[in-house]
């Protein structure tokens, strides 16, 4: 598994590589691939509602730990990323980003609807020619029924 996004052959713009990584991040949760996720920030610090965690297998930990999957292998949900927006620093080879999540689901019993909403903010490093996250701190505002979503569901920070 790589830990940069899958991306076409050829060397990327910046802002479209980091954005790559963005919507990765959301494919590997929706997926219920927590091993692909744990690969995809080896090199970053989580923070969510709990302590951070640093690098891959201490993230993986903390997503199988916390989020319920269905026979189907995944949690059910749909990670919306909006208002994106990304500062690259070329010359340092860094950049940062904010953006809004929304988190959907839906399950037999339970009609789609939102169960969260809030911000990310990353940090990112160029490293051998490829961004990487070094850092995703998820802020999660507004709270719906994360009853079907977490083992333990957090209270919003």
């Amino acid at each position: 598994m790589s830990t940069t996004a899958d991306a076409p052959a050829g060397p990327q713009p910046s802002h479209r590589a980091i954005e790559n990584l963005i919507a990765r991040y959301a494919e590997l949760v929706d997926d219920g691939d927590f091993a692909g996720l744990g690969a995809l920030l080896e090199h970053a610090t989580f923070t969510g509602s709990g302590e951070p965690a640093s690098g891959g297998e201490a993230i993986e930990r903390v997503f199988r730990d916390t989020v319920i999957l269905y026979a189907d292998g995944t949690p059910r949900t749909q990670h919306v990323t909006t208002n994106l927006a990304v500062e690259v620093d070329e010359q340092s080879g860094t950049a940062v980003s904010r953006s809004y999540v929304t988190v959907f689901q839906a399950l037999p019993g339970l009609p789609l609807q939102p169960i969260a909403g809030g911000r990310y903010h990353d940090r990112f490093e160029r490293h051998d020619g490829r961004w990487r996250f070094t850092q995703r701190r998820v802020r999660i505002t507004l709270v719906g029924d994360l009853s079907q979503h977490l083992h333990q569901a957090a209270a919003p920070r």
